[in-house]
């Protein structure tokens, strides 16, 4: 057991919509008795990307003691107890959130029913989903992957975004500003210490909010032991890459 950060259910003010069910990429919640309940400390991986599917309020962040979270536990156990480890998303009727499904494109798999208008770029993107609360540790698209980090206004700054900055790399997208800071250290340093990560490039606008990301990566980096290259990129406001 140790004092970590986990999610918090309040009952209260639970209805049991089930709208965190699909959203909780671990698995770790159930509808019970009509209420939303987290089914085991080991499932949680504490990072919250269901608080902001609750129309309630009802899920926070706290920090108590709880039994380390270990993926490769949770998954091995899935595997032995089989269907009675935890209820699918689709259960209780409500199903897997597509904007939450975990998709790797290919290249020959087309972006768009219509045909490609002359001088159009060419989306770049890899992946589903991008944001980085909401990418799973465990997927293939990590293994042997050059990760770009994007603050998320410098794509719309960044024309060139696509063909300079993302060609290549796996997108994951986030606000030092807005967002948590303590939980994306902990998501990008388990995703540094559990895939064969080969470079970081992290993407910021020039104002100062946006470097604060920037040592938390390093911080990961370093934490993980591994050697990976990492370069940041300056976006000016007017658009223009100044790094």
């Amino acid at each position: 057991m140790a004092k970590r950060k986990i999610i918090k259910i309040d009952e209260a003010k639970c209805n049991g919509c089930g709208q965190c069910i699909p959203n909780c990429p671990e698995g770790a919640i159930q509808i019970v008795d009509n209420k939303a309940r987290l089914i085991s400390d080991l499932f949680c991986d504490g990072l919250g990307a269901c608080i902001g599917y609750c129309p309630q309020a009802a899920i926070t962040i706290e920090e108590r003691e709880a039994e380390k979270y270990d993926e490769c536990r949770v998954m091995e156990n899935i595997v032995k107890q089989g269907k009675n480890t935890i209820i699918a998303h689709h259960a209780h009727g409500h199903a897997e959130c597509p904007g939450a499904k975990v998709m790797e494109f290919k290249k020959e798999e087309p972006f768009t029913a219509h045909a490609p208008v002359a001088g159009a770029q060419e989306s770049q993107l890899g992946q589903w989903p991008i944001q980085l609360m909401l990418v799973p540790v465990f997927v293939p698209f990590l293994d042997n992957a050059d990760i770009l980090i994007a603050a998320d206004c410098v794509p719309f700054a960044y024309a060139n975004f696509h063909q300079d900055l993302l060609k290549g790399k796996v997108l994951l997208v986030g606000c030092p500003k807005f967002d948590d800071i303590g939980l994306y250290t902990q998501k990008i340093t388990q995703i540094i210490e559990h895939n064969n990560i080969k470079s970081i490039t992290y993407a910021h606008m020039e104002v100062p909010c946006c470097f604060g990301l920037m040592p938390v990566i390093q911080q990961a980096i370093s934490a993980s032991g591994k050697i990976v290259s990492f370069c940041d990129v300056i976006i000016s406001i007017k658009g223009d890459r100044l790094k």
